[in-house]
C-alpha cells in the first residue's frame, strides 16, 4: 500500500482489474446503465456510494478540537478570546473498488451483477481547525460548567491536470462551522468533558479519469459531513490523553458519467447519505503554546448498498489515524 493524495486514491486505481461472479449487493441497478457502457455505468455508480462515506470519514476525523474535551474558557481579561490553532491529517484505512468493466451490446438490458475485488488503501485529507472561547461558563466548585467555544474548519483540495487525471475544484478552500459547550472545563483536578456539534464541507470538485479505453467523470461532487461528539480530555504535565463518542452524517450529491467505447451514459445525477458510530481515543505531547496529537478511532454502522457485491464490503467498519498539531493561549 502506498500513502496517495486523495485523487490518486479515488481515481487512478479505477484501472485495476477485477474478478467476476455472478451475486448483488442489494442496491437495485440503476436504470441509465444499460447497452454497450451499461456495466461502466454501473460501476461508476457503485463506485460512489462506495467511497462517499470513506471521504466523509477522512474529512471528519474524530475530535472536533484535537486533544481538547471541555470548553477552553471565556476571554482573557474580559476582552481576548482563548484560541487554538491546529493543522490535521486524517488518513482512513480504506479500500477502494477496482474498475473492470464489461463491453455490453446496444440494447443490452442491465448488467448483470458481479463480485468486484478492492484495494487496500489509505484514504487521507488535511484539515485546518480553529476553536475560540467566547463564553467561560459558571463557576461550579473546582470548574467551570456551560463553557462555550465557537467551531471553524477549513478543508483544501488543490487544481491538478495530467494525462490521466484531472481534479477541478469550483474553489480550493471551503469552510466549516460548530460549537462546543463544556460540561466540565479541565483543571488542575477535574476532567475536561464537553458535547460538540461540527459541519464540515468539502470543495464542489470535478474528478476525471480515462483507464483502458473506459473514461469516468464525476462532476460537481458535493460532500458535507454534520457529526456531534462527546469528549473528555485530562492532561498529565507533559503529554496529556483524551477521547469521546459520537456520530456522524455523511451526504453527497454528484453528477457521473461514463464512456465505454463506443457508447457513453450520463450524465446521471446520484446522492448519498450514511450515518455512523464514531469512537476515538488520543494522545497528546504537551510543550508550552504548542500540542502535538495522535488519534486513533473507528466508524461503524449504517446502511451502505451497491448493486455489484466487493470482497470488502461497504459497510464495513473503517479504522482512521489522525496527527496533528496546534497552538493556542
Amino acid at each position: 500500500m502506498r500513502f496517495r493524495s486523495i485523487a490518486v486514491v479515488t481515481l487512478l486505481s479505477l484501472g485495476a482489474m477485477g474478478s467476476a461472479q455472478a451475486q448483488t449487493g442489494g442496491r437495485a441497478a440503476h436504470p441509465s446503465c444499460t447497452g454497450v457502457a451499461g456495466d461502466a455505468c454501473q460501476q461508476a455508480v457503485d463506485f460512489f456510494h462506495y467511497m462517499a462515506p470513506q471521504l466523509g470519514t477522512a474529512m471528519t476525523g474524530g475530535n472536533t478540537t484535537m486533544g481538547q474535551g471541555g470548553s477552553m474558557g471565556g476571554p482573557r481579561f474580559g476582552l481576548v478570546p482563548r484560541f487554538s490553532l491546529g493543522v490535521r491529517a486524517n488518513a482512513v484505512f480504506g479500500s477502494v473498488p477496482n474498475f473492470n468493466p464489461a463491453i455490453g451490446l446496444p440494447g443490452d438490458p442491465t448488467p448483470a451483477a458481479r463480485e468486484l475485488t478492492t484495494e487496500n488503501n489509505y484514504v487521507p485529507l488535511p484539515a485546518v481547525d480553529l476553536a475560540l472561547g467566547v463564553f467561560k461558563g459558571l463557576p461550579l466548585a473546582l470548574s467551570n460548567v456551560g463553557g462555550v467555544d465557537l467551531l471553524l474548519s477549513a478543508a483544501y483540495v488543490p487544481k491538478y491536470e495530467s494525462d490521466e487525471i484531472n481534479i477541478t475544484p469550483d474553489k480550493s478552500l471551503e469552510f466549516g462551522y460548530g460549537v462546543r459547550v463544556g460540561l466540565l472545563q479541565e483543571s488542575l483536578i477535574v476532567p475536561g468533558v464537553g458535547v460538540s456539534y461540527m459541519v464540515r464541507k468539502f470543495p464542489v470538485t470535478t474528478l476525471s479519469t480515462v483507464q483502458s479505453g473506459a473514461s469516468l467523470t464525476v462532476a460537481d461532487l458535493d460532500l458535507q459531513s454534520s457529526a456531534w461528539r462527546i469528549t473528555a480530555s485530562k492532561s498529565l504535565l507533559l503529554f496529556g490523553i483524551s477521547g469521546g463518542v459520537g456520530q456522524d452524517t455523511y451526504k453527497a450529491s454528484t453528477s457521473v458519467t461514463a464512456t465505454q467505447t463506443p457508447a457513453s451514459v450520463g450524465p446521471i445525477a446520484l446522492e448519498s447519505k450514511v450515518t455512523r458510530t464514531n469512537y476515538f481515543g488520543e494522545l497528546s505531547m504537551n510543550l508550552m503554546l504548542l500540542k502535538i496529537v495522535g488519534s486513533v478511532g473507528m466508524v461503524s454502522g449504517g446502511d451502505i448498498t451497491t448493486y455489484n457485491t466487493y470482497d470488502t464490503p461497504a459497510d464495513k467498519s473503517r479504522m482512521y489515524g489522525s496527527v496533528g498539531v496546534r497552538i493556542g493561549l
